[in-house]
């Protein structure tokens, strides 16, 4: 926001960049600065002005075609009747098949326009004046400023009466305004797409926006230059003032237009004069917080001195963990776990050790006979013979 308590008014008489006085800053460039709001009103203000459109109603529909049914091995798609040519027996009418119509055909009677709170308009044309007058973000968008002397520009209300588009560019050169007009005309290149075929061959950059309070002319002397577009101060467009809802244009403002700004938005302290909302006068947006710095409004005295005290003997929060996973706390629940874990590993190391010797023993032949001794065979042949009911 412009921090600037004054804003100087250059004449627009005379070669010299002269000053005839300094203006107050309107209080409606102190409003607060909400792209969320600028790019949600700008989407759905932009909708309004599209035409409907939609595809013929019977286009995909003109075969005669109906399903075979089941039990011919074939989907159900409708067919083309018919036969003696390629086309019969096709399948018909589907989206997914050759020549049908489209899945959900397009009507005329979808919801094109959207209906935005008047509140809201007023917000994001209150937030895109305002980021009108911080150069950073005219810049951002693009505008070449480097040689305007202020920001925002004012010039005397004598601009007005101007209706030659000579004495209109004259002006701006005057200003140093003239380099983001230049930007437009050297940014001027054929459009991508089908709108090339439509009335909208080409595409070109936005230049300044001159807002006037009343036409003497202006309109005339300006419309023909390329990029800079006109509007009135008492009907102030969002399309305008933040084209594809990116705030930060640059704005020249005439004199009147200039002064008229505080009863059109109201200040800090007195509503609008010209406008109103459900019977009462409309008044300026706020900020939500004065002071956005909260580790600084915590951390003051006036919010500390009222605040309890930090607790004392509060046991402190110990992060839960897994016995199963950690050893730590395995080892405070069961104190035997880490020698028992020990043991285990060296006895699965000592069998390791065991079968690799046995198979190694085996592959050079020198492995131990695993036959049973001679006198556990006989036993076992004397069991089982006692046990065989002899005949």
């Amino acid at each position: 926001m412009a921090a600037r308590p004054t804003v100087s008014v250059f004449t627009a008489e005379g070669d010299g960049e002269a000053t005839s006085k300094s203006l107050a800053l309107p209080d409606v460039f102190l409003a607060p600065i909400r792209p969320d709001v600028v790019h949600f009103v700008h989407t759905n203000m932009s909708k309004n002005k599209r035409q409907a459109y939609c595809v013929n109603k019977y286009a995909g529909k003109t075969p005669s075609a109906s399903s075979w049914g089941t039990g011919r091995a074939v989907s159900r798609i409708p067919r083309v009747q018919g036969s003696g040519t390629h086309r019969s027996g096709q399948g018909a009418f589907g989206n997914m098949c050759r020549g049908g119509r489209m899945f959900a055909p397009t009507k005329t009677w979808r919801k094109w326009h959207r209906k935005v709170n008047v509140t809201q308009k007023r917000y994001a044309v209150a937030s895109a004046v305002a980021a009108s007058a911080v150069p950073a973000l005219v810049m951002a968008r693009g505008h070449k400023i480097d040689q305007l002397n202020e920001v925002p520009l004012v010039v005397s209300s004598g601009v007005e009466a101007l209706t030659k588009t000579s004495a209109a560019v004259a002006l701006l050169k005057k200003f140093g305004a003239y380099d983001d007009v230049e930007k437009s005309i050297s940014s001027k290149t054929m459009r991508a797409g089908k709108g090339k075929m439509r009335g909208r061959r080409f595409v070109m950059r936005r230049g300044p926006l001159v807002i006037y309070n009343k036409d003497g002319g202006i309109k005339r002397a300006f419309r023909n230059i390329p990029g800079v577009e006109l509007a009135d101060v008492n009907a102030l467009n969002l399309l305008q003032l933040a084209p594809g809802g990116h705030m930060g244009r640059f704005c020249v403002w005439t004199q009147d237009a200039f002064e008229a700004l505080d009863g059109i938005f109201g200040t800090a302290t007195e509503p609008s004069t010209t406008r109103v909302h459900n019977g009462t006068a409309y008044r300026l947006p706020k900020l939500q917080m004065g002071n956005s710095d909260l580790s600084r409004l915590i951390n003051s005295d006036e919010v500390q001195s009222k605040i309890n005290a930090p607790k004392e003997g509060t046991a402190p929060s110990v992060l839960k963990r897994n016995p199963m996973k950690n050893a730590e706390a395995m080892a405070l629940l069961n104190p035997a776990a880490e020698a028992t874990k020990k043991r285990a590993a060296a006895a699965q190391k000592a069998a390791e050790e065991k079968k690799a010797k046995l198979v190694a023993a085996k592959r050079a032949g020198k492995a131990p006979s695993s036959a049973k001794p001679k006198e556990v065979r006989e036993m076992k042949k004397t069991f089982y013979k006692s046990m065989v009911a002899l005949e």
